[in-house]
């Protein structure tokens, strides 16, 4: 059957055209709502007719209708109400795009176009963002009250650029005995971000003549743009399945970015070996090493490996933030500055803002103090490591021919496509079309030496969207070349 018309049948009733497209099923009138979402022929906040008419103009069961209505609402394509019927949802407005240019015509702060817009799609697998539906409000109110209670009128003026000492003694507690750093309050700086702590330190390795910095080929595609902007080359160094490989940086290279815990995004761990080879070139060399420890609480098939900075405390830089153990809308990170770069660094950070939020430093200083923080991660390692074998226990049964790693710590996991199947970009464009948003491995530098895979990271959606999520990514891979 193809185009029908709803006929009006009384008040609140209009004409709704669907293409089933053949497919007098439950998954092809799923298929023909989300298509007139997504085309905009059904607006946010139309009311479609109750299951009954749909079923009776349609020639279909109206369990069929109804069952098809309670999917569509559990995905967040429509909502339902008592009494109220069944409407359209508020969709987010979609992007404008813009041209891209050239390569050769970008300037070279703008950052390079390797992340697809994926603004308006209701479902995100991508990597780096945690469930933003499972923040620990109550928790974090209550510690906000606590602070701002406790806190000295001098907290809420002009404070030391290096952040609150509350936060910067419970910080400096904590990762020593979590992530076994070594440092103390003093030497740490709060900042409002990875991307700042990062650009700070290469303005001041600027300063002191640096005008190279080693990255890991595939990583944070913002890092490159980073450099540049500080006036820094990025070199880049090889990833294989022991990690960076830190053999490589030599004597010409001052300084060198890594993800030595669980890289980003292959998710690989640097290799005893290495991890000594990389502290032993430092030290040798008076390099700088800068350690991102993005999602260094989450690990599920293996003992937490210790931080690298405390093989070299005098050339490592510790980096770490609440953006993955809480969220990204904080705006709170912290680096472990060795002393001779200290006063550099503080300077550097004094001239960018003066000094990040206090009330959110507060609070967080109370939530670990008071242990809420250890038991929200604690809470979010549970969850987060049934999410992971979930999507491997599906994609074993769905999509047995794909090979799944780097699942033994983080948010993501990489999807190797088999030899002789749909190309990637095939499969992403599909998942795209599909209403998901997931990114193949090239969106996150040179993948040339690595297999063809997907990024997929499991912690973006709430759980009322997980198990579509997943069903739709598995419904991509079915791609045909």
């Amino acid at each position: 059957m193809n185009d029908r018309a709803i006929p009006q049948r009384g008040s609140g009733s209009y004409d709704l055209l669907l293409d089933l497209a053949g497919q007098r099923t439950r998954a092809g009138l799923e298929e023909a709502l989300r298509a007139a979402v997504r085309d905009g022929r059904l607006a946010p906040g139309t009311r479609l007719p109750s299951s009954r008419v749909l079923a009776h103009d349609l020639g279909l069961a109206r369990n069929t209708v109804a069952d098809a209505y309670g999917q569509l609402v559990a995905e967040g394509w429509l909502t339902a109400r008592q009494g109220s019927g069944t409407t359209v949802a508020a969709r987010p407005a979609l992007p404008v795009r813009r041209p891209a240019r050239p390569a050769a015509d970008r300037p070279r702060t703008e950052p390079a176009d390797v992340v697809p817009d994926r603004t308006g799609l209701p479902y995100v697998l991508w990597p780096g963002s945690p469930d933003l539906s499972s923040f620990p409000r109550t928790a974090w109110l209550r510690a906000a009250r606590r602070a701002l209670t406790a806190a000295p009128n001098e907290a809420f003026g002009y404070t030391d650029p290096r952040g609150r000492p509350e936060l910067r003694t419970a910080l400096a507690d904590y990762l020593a005995r979590v992530r076994g750093v070594r440092t103390d309050p003093d030497h740490l700086v709060i900042c409002t971000g990875y991307i700042q702590a990062v650009g700070l330190l290469l303005r001041v390795l600027y300063a002191r003549g640096a005008r190279r910095a080693a990255v890991e080929t595939v990583g944070l595609p913002d890092i490159p743009t980073v450099l540049r902007a500080a006036g820094l080359e990025p070199v880049p160094l090889p990833v294989d399945a022991d990690g960076a490989r830190v053999e490589d940086l030599g004597t010409g290279v001052p300084a060198v970015l890594l993800t030595p815990a669980h890289q980003f995004p292959l998710g690989v761990r640097l290799s005893p070996a290495r991890r000594t080879a990389v502290a032993a070139w430092a030290r040798s060399t008076g390099g700088i090493v800068v350690e991102d420890d993005y999602d260094g609480e989450f690990r599920y098939d293996r003992q937490p490996v210790a931080a690298l900075q405390a093989l070299a405390p005098d050339h490592v830089v510790y980096a770490g933030t609440a953006s993955k153990s809480l969220a990204p809308g904080l705006r709170l990170a912290w680096i472990a500055v060795p002393p001779h770069l200290l006063d550099a660094v503080v300077r550097e950070k004094r001239l960018a803002d003066h000094q990040s939020a206090v009330i959110d430093q507060l609070t967080l200083a109370e939530f670990i103090r008071s242990g809420a923080y250890d038991r929200h991660v604690r809470r979010m390692r549970v969850r987060y490591r049934a999410r992971r074998d979930r999507v491997v226990e599906v994609l074993a049964e769905r999509a047995p021919g794909v090979r799944v790693s780097g699942i033994a710590a983080g948010l993501h996991l990489v999807l190797e496509l088999p030899a002789g199947g749909a190309p990637l970009d095939a499969v992403v464009g599909r998942a795209h079309r599909l209403g998901l948003a997931v990114p193949g491995l090239p969106a996150f530098g040179s993948a040339a030496s690595h297999p063809t895979a997907l990024v997929v990271g499991y912690g973006t959606p709430p759980d009322h969207a997980f198990s579509a999520a997943v069903g739709l990514l598995c419904d991509a891979l079915a791609a045909r070349a």
